[in-house]
């Protein structure tokens, strides 16, 4: 029964309404039965539902640059969702910023899912966004294609039909966006934020003294664990203008997506800050490390380096010199593409935990040649500190401190209003 109190949060439903209009109507009812409001978004291409929906597949073709009969008279599938995704992406971002929804539910097999996935990534980080999908959680998504907030929930007995399995899954998204529109709360723009890039915190621990010491001074700070999703919560940020401030200190990503692993953040990682002109602090934390997924095999090329199993879900074998004087190489010529102040930091001890004499990833030799790397080509491409320690050592935090202290006076980042006394 519907609930008839005035609607405190509207819910954009995106959906095949030609397909698929019962179980979209199904979620419909159950949105509005918790009291929120429904903006549906037909997204379908040969077909058409029964009764008319708030945004017609004929609207969402025409902002892809089409009409309906266009897009159909091209005869494939593929190139009809491709127009139809980009048109509902631009769709979905302009009804957004016109304040006309709170959060987004969007439905699919691969083809919907595919178009959902476009969508997602235009809204900010904070707006609750879902999709139900026969192919959540599948490895037919790509890390990339996924916004950094973006929650998924299976759409189990889905594929043709109603029945009470799939009411189960449809009631419970549609529980679940009405309940995270009425909680979310949007990140805070009115205080100064540092984006810092970290491991856990036993293999990567200046986080630990830099947070405090950075709250002190009035800024927030965000730690982004990364492991490929955190990687990409930053780089979405840091593209939007987030932060006065990066410190990208961690580096395990990175190395991943220069050896193909699919531990990675996208192709962007180390970009996005720069090309901002955000003030970023760099250093190559971790990036000795090359990581599996705790069901891989470890390929034979690696078989007998270090290795360290770090749980069930992630293992980590250990790049060599060559590798590794590479990293470096391409990180010089992404930090050398810069438009705003960039300062590369090389901790000549040790780059994790792990690397330390004892320790799984000990591998003396590499880290010289990637130190050996980093002196050759670091100084051309930014300005660069060489730190005599560990980056897990104080005097790695003393030297970040002592910049990020002659930035904020010579107004490179933003001042905040202090909180010492």
């Amino acid at each position: 029964m519907t609930n008839t109190k005035t609607a405190d949060k509207t819910i954009l439903l995106v959906g095949t309404y030609d397909t698929k209009e019962p179980e979209m109507r199904f979620i419909e009812e159950c949105i509005k039965a918790q009291g929120a409001a429904v903006l549906t978004m037909d997204v379908s291409v040969l077909g058409d539902p029964k009764t008319p929906t708030d945004i017609s597949k004929h609207d969402v073709a025409a902002s892809g640059g089409m009409t309906i009969d266009q897009v159909i008279a091209q005869g494939d599938e593929n190139k009809a969702f491709r127009v139809m995704s980009a048109g509902a992406a631009k769709l979905v971002a302009n009804a957004y910023a016109e304040g006309r929804f709170d959060a987004m539910l969007a439905t699919g097999g691969t083809m919907g899912t595919d178009l959902a996935l476009d969508c997602a990534q235009v809204l900010p980080m904070g707006v609750p966004k879902y999709i139900v999908s026969t192919v959540s959680f599948s490895p037919l998504i790509p890390p990339h294609r996924l916004a950094p907030d973006i929650q998924m929930i299976l759409w189990a007995g889905g594929l043709y039909g109603m029945n009470s399995i799939c009411k189960s899954s449809l009631s419970q998204a549609a529980g679940a966006v009405v309940g995270a529109a009425r909680a979310a709360i949007m990140p805070d723009q009115s205080k100064p934020m540092i984006g810092i890039t970290s491991l856990g915190s036993s293999c990567l621990s200046y986080m630990k003294t830099l947070k405090p010491a950075l709250e002190d001074r009035g800024f927030e700070v965000a730690i982004f664990h990364s492991t490929g999703m955190g990687g990409m919560a930053f780089e979405k940020l840091a593209a939007e203008g987030a932060f006065v401030c990066v410190m990208d200190f961690c580096m395990q990503e990175f190395g991943n997506l220069m050896a193909g692993s699919l531990v990675s953040s996208g192709e962007d990682r180390l970009r996005n800050a720069g090309k901002r002109g955000t003030p970023q602090m760099v250093a190559p934390g971790a990036l000795d490390l090359l990581d599996f997924a705790g069901w891989q095999t470890i390929p034979e090329q690696y078989a007998d380096r270090p290795f360290h199993e770090h749980n069930r879900l992630i293992k980590s074998s250990v790049f060599n010199g060559d590798e590794r004087r590479a990293w470096i190489r391409e990180m010089a010529n992404r930090l050398g593409t810069a438009n705003g102040p960039t300062h590369f930091f090389l901790p000549t001890g040790g780059v994790e935990a792990w690397d330390q004499e004892g320790g799984e990833a000990y591998a003396p030799e590499a880290l010289a040649d990637m130190v050996d790397e980093a002196r050759k080509v670091m100084p051309n491409a930014t300005d660069m500190t060489e730190v005599p320690a560990h980056i897990n050592d104080p005097e790695f935090c003393d030297a970040v401190l002592s910049l990020f202290d002659q930035w904020v006076e010579a107004g490179i980042v933003k001042q905040a209003q202090s909180t010492r006394s």
